[in-house]
């Protein structure tokens, strides 16, 4: 499917919203006037798309439950699954990447491009968290598609949150649950 062609003008905020999966683990704002759109597969989350025709372009977070809860000790394992999984994308390059920890939180940014013919541009973070996996991921239909619509992509990733308990869940001398 070939991408719409980019509009003149720039991309206006008509509107934010918050929101966030179904178990609270996770929020973010997006443009109040884009269409939300159900994952096409078995995943927890949610697709929100600037344009409905445009399925290609768009922002979009799930959450996994874990068979266990992440140590920081896990960080070099879940990089080599990511990296796997990165490889595993047809002509995949990674353009930047980050890893980081907060006591037992682990956070991967990772910026790439794939794809044969046509190439998509994504921005996406892996968290893992106590038993908790979450996605968040912005992408583009094509690399000019994704940098039109990056000052939305940031503002989502920007008021990205996740609860003050799971943020306790990060600390292994802590036990407070909600």
């Amino acid at each position: 499917m070939t991408p719409k062609p980019i509009p003149d003008t720039p991309p206006l905020f008509r509107g934010v919203e918050n929101v966030s999966d179904d178990k609270g683990l996770l929020s973010f704002r997006v443009p109040s006037d884009w269409s939300r759109a159900e994952l096409d597969d078995d995943r927890n989350g949610m697709m929100f798309l600037p344009d409905i025709d445009d399925p290609d372009t768009h922002l979009s977070f799930w959450v996994s439950k874990l068979e266990q809860p992440i140590k920081q000790e896990d960080q070099a394992d879940l990089r080599d699954g990511i990296a796997k999984g990165l490889e595993s994308l047809p002509n995949c390059v990674v353009e930047s990447e980050s890893d980081d920890s907060y006591g037992n939180l682990i956070k991967f940014e990772r910026i790439f491009t794939y794809g044969e013919d046509l190439r998509r541009k994504r921005r996406s973070w892996y968290l893992y968290v106590d038993e908790w996996a979450l996605v968040i991921a912005y992408q583009g239909a094509t690399p000019e598609h994704y940098e039109y619509w990056l000052p939305m992509g940031n503002y989502a990733f920007a008021t990205f949150n996740v609860p003050e308990w799971l943020w306790y869940a990060t600390d292994r001398d802590l036990k407070f649950r909600p």
